[in-house]
């Protein structure tokens, strides 16, 4: 299989295990808004291993979720998608 051209000039090989830190103001349904982002761009995401941590004050939430990235496109869409979503302050 020939790689994209966008996948040949990252310094990433693909497919490859990704690590994204989404971080956010403390709500409800924080963690399920950013697994529903994350599922549409990777579906064999596993929600189990989301890992969650409240900010020392309890304001803020990070997730951190790995997922296996299968092309520069997707992690692009996925970043935009994060990003776009109200709930989300910084995607890392």
């Amino acid at each position: 299989m020939q790689p994209a051209s966008d996948d040949a000039e990252s310094p990433l090989r693909f497919p490859c295990d990704f690590p994204l830190k989404i971080m956010g103001r403390s709500a409800d349904g924080f963690a399920d808004a950013v697994v529903a982002v994350v599922l549409q761009h990777a579906p064999d995401f596993d929600a189990a291993t989301l890992r969650v941590r409240a900010s020392r004050a309890g304001n803020y939430l990070s997730c951190t979720c790995t997922i296996r990235a299968t092309s520069r496109a997707q992690l692009d869409a996925l970043y935009r998608a994060l990003t776009a979503h109200p709930l989300v302050k910084v995607v890392l």
